[in-house]
């Protein structure tokens, strides 16, 4: 006879998993649903000419602990490893119009590119004595200590004008968040500044006292033989509790039965013929799972549309004002290229929305950054990943073929790192596409998260997690799922959780 199920997980990518894997650890009977035919999500891997790559999410943020603790409870410590602390160039418009483009290594003492020293010589490299006295100005002006600032890029243009928000900010902000510095919420992408503003009485030294705060080391980990290592971990780990894992399945439906003591969640499913998963041509087959409890752990979007139907609370979250999704394409190129060796643009590369001769948002030198790769790699042989996208604007790579993007691809790593690379040169292609994110990190991003908070709050027996409420990187979307799949087994239990003062 078929177990019933005590909870359903509707997503596969980390937050899912991290969640199915909470609940499972207790005895709940756990089936995990994922559209797409495997699991992870945007912590994803490929093999490209014999090397095994990371075709997501590379790193993780080390702040707070908890990946690094997570990780340890895996058993996966002894896989963490550090990148290359040479870090990142910056690739500009030329400060003078009739100049070249140009590429500068990041200034070292800043937060998400604001200075800390607004005069020193790699900040003056960039901006010019004119944006660096400037920027110097901040340490004289008065701080405003009722209220707090919203927009990243309002506060560094208004403390410290456009070349550093142009040159320095906007590059870093499009790189790791695909959203403009001028849409995103301070509070989400740099916790604790404006505090230390209001404290320190000026933006650099602001950005100097959290930089002082910040825990010595490297910012960020990875894992020996790629992130993809994290997901395939959780996934054996539920497999040890038979939690059922059924990917090229998709929700379309949900409906709540039974009394708010007593629910039942009844799901609407659609299916691949297992034959052949990846074909959007196969027959599908529909049919419903029932369980007790539901924790939804997809893309903003899906997760919305499925929840609206379910009462007045979940109807109105879809007239709050989200951002447009951002579609994203990673193209990762293994080459026959000695001269890299040099390693000449440090880690990698940010690119400045103005660069003229360049379509990429930004660059990575995955040799040059992870010695186990560059180990795997061998002398000359060098993997680089370039990303496209920016938010507000059409992907530029939408009406490309595969051939026309690695031909891109290709010249855009050449005026990145500096080196002419020859077609000859490539001995291996791939193209990821990740679509439909909702930015986590925008303007009005703490308020619209409280509000699904507050939606999934009145409804019992069911959660929702995911990089769109938790945050951007796994140092936010594992504290946020754990905390989801912790909230539903104590309900399924009959526990109740306490706070440290009852």
């Amino acid at each position: 006879m078929t177990r019933p199920i005590d909870v359903v997980v509707i997503g596969g990518g980390v937050a899912g998993l991290v969640a199915a894997r909470e609940c499972a650890q207790v005895g709940l009977a756990v089936t995990v649903i994922e559209t797409t035919d495997a699991v992870g999500g945007p912590v994803a891997g490929h093999v490209l000419d014999g090397l095994t790559l990371d075709s997501g999410a590379e790193s993780f943020a080390v702040r707070g602990g908890t990946v690094a603790s997570f990780i340890e409870d895996l058993g996966l410590t002894d896989q963490v490893v550090a990148p290359n602390v040479a870090g990142a160039w910056l690739h500009l418009p030329a400060l003078k119009q009739a100049d070249a483009a140009m590429s500068v290594p990041l200034p070292k003492a800043g937060v998400l590119g604001i200075p800390g020293s607004p005069l020193s010589d790699d900040v003056r490299r960039v901006i010019g004595w004119k944006g660096s006295l400037r920027a110097y100005a901040d340490r004289l002006m008065p701080v405003l200590t009722i209220g707090r600032e919203h927009s990243l890029g309002d506060l560094v243009k208004k403390r410290m004008g456009q070349r550093v928000l142009d040159r320095l900010v906007e590059p870093v902000a499009s790189g790791v968040y695909t959203t403009s510095a001028v849409d995103l919420e301070i509070d989400v992408v740099a916790p604790g500044l404006n505090r230390a503003l209001t404290t320190a009485g000026s933006l650099s030294g602001a950005v100097s006292a959290l930089r002082a705060g910040a825990p010595a080391g490297s910012n960020v980990g990875g894992l020996l033989g790629g992130m993809a290592s994290l997901p395939a971990a959780i996934v054996a780990a539920l497999q040890r509790h038979d939690v059922a894992i059924l990917t090229g399945t998709t929700a379309t439906a949900l409906a709540r039965s039974g009394t708010d003591d007593a629910p039942t969640w009844s799901v609407t499913v659609t299916r691949q013929a297992d034959a052949a998963p990846t074909d959007p041509a196969a027959e599908r087959t529909t049919s419903t799972l029932t369980a007790r409890y539901l924790i939804i752990a997809t893309q903003g979007a899906q997760a919305l549309r499925l929840v609206n139907p379910l009462g007045d609370q979940f109807d109105a979250l879809a007239e709050l004002d989200w951002p447009a999704p951002t579609a994203v394409t990673l193209t990762t190129l293994v080459l026959d290229a000695p001269a890299l060796d040099a390693h000449p643009r440090g880690t990698g590369v940010l690119v400045s929305a103005d660069a003229p001769d360049v379509t990429a948002k930004a660059l990575t030198h995955v040799t040059a950054k992870w010695a186990w790769v560059a180990e795997a790699a061998g002398p000359g042989r060098h993997v680089v990943r370039l990303s496209y996208g920016r938010a507000g604007q059409p992907n530029p790579t939408d009406d490309l073929s595969d051939k026309e993007l690695q031909a891109l691809a290709l010249h855009d790593a050449s005026a990145l790192l500096g080196v002419p690379l020859a077609a000859a040169a490539v001995r291996a292609f791939a193209r990821t596409e990740w679509r439909d994110a909702l930015s986590p990190a925008t303007l009005g991003a703490p308020e619209r998260a409280q509000q699904v908070r507050e939606a999934v709050a009145a409804t019992p027996a069911i959660e929702i997690t995911g990089a769109w409420l938790a945050g951007t990187g796994l140092a936010s979307v594992i504290p946020h799922a754990l905390e989801a799949g912790d909230r539903i087994r104590h309900a399924a239990l009959g526990l109740t959780i306490t706070g440290p003062d009852e």
